[in-house]
């Protein structure tokens, strides 16, 4: 059952991690990997997979990646590999993003597990030239530029300053990647116009449904909101998150950047 709404992501999933069918040996060049995982949404018509997952060594083959994916290590490594040789290795507490037909391969020589948003969608084409993108690689210390804050009625007393980096967009710009962060503020409480995970690299927040029901998110913690749940946030400090966005179509463009 998918969740509906503010959502903590946990190491071993809700209620555990699951063994899923097994991986085609086709597509791997060695290693028998058994996965297993949890998926918090799934929702096939729009073609959006949140989750938790895990998976024994393997080495697949090089090929075109078949999804989008925003991908946060939680245990282990893994190192990507692209048609020109060149390869990046990404560890325990690192985030990266695969982009929709790029040809790599996935090489992982130790247990790995992670969260994950995948957007999967036949109807959405990749980007005409995925190389441009590479593996995408977040980083806390990139630098930000000013958000233009149009619509300031959302906020429950003073107008914060807000900045941004776009890491990236699908070709249909509803899969979106990117690190944001905020002096404190606090908004109402309103139906979310977004789906999003978020991964918390500085400060605090109190993120509740207006009801009662509230929960602290700090350094290190992951939550995800689905669009339509009820949603408030209150920051008294600066916060700072990288965000995995999904923007159905018909929502784009009433997006805001506030949070």
């Amino acid at each position: 059952m998918n969740v509906d709404s503010i959502t903590r992501f946990e190491f071993d999933g809700a209620d555990g991690l699951t063994e899923w069918d097994p991986l085609d040996p086709a597509d791997y060049e060695s290693g028998e990997p058994v996965q297993r995982g949890h998926l918090y949404f799934n929702d096939e018509k729009l073609g959006l997979m949140v989750g938790v997952w895990d998976c024994t060594p393997n080495v697949g083959k090089m090929e075109a990646y078949g999804v989008d994916e925003f991908m946060y290590v939680l245990e282990g490594s893994v190192t990507m590999e692209l048609e020109d040789g060149t390869s990046v290795t990404i560890s325990t507490g690192e985030s990266f993003v695969v982009p929709k037909g790029l040809k790599c391969k996935w090489i992982q020589t130790e247990y790995m597990r992670k969260f994950f948003v995948i957007f999967d969608n036949a109807n959405t084409k990749a980007h005409d030239n995925p190389e441009q993108f590479g593996i995408i690689l977040p980083n806390a210390a990139d630098p930000v530029t000013p958000i233009k804050i149009d619509d300031t009625s959302q906020f429950l007393g003073a107008v914060p300053a807000q900045h941004e980096h776009d890491y990236f967009a699908d070709a249909s710009g509803q899969f979106l990647v990117g690190m944001w962060n905020s002096e404190a503020f606090e908004r109402d409480v309103a139906p979310f116009n977004r789906y999003e995970l978020m991964c918390i690299l500085e400060g605090s927040v109190t993120m509740s449904d207006g009801a009662g029901n509230e929960q602290v998110f700090k350094a290190g913690d992951v939550a995800f909101v689905p669009k339509g749940a009820p949603y408030k946030w209150k920051s008294d400090e600066f916060v700072s998150k990288f965000y995995c966005i999904f923007m159905p179509a018909e929502e784009a463009q009433a997006s805001n950047a506030a949070e």
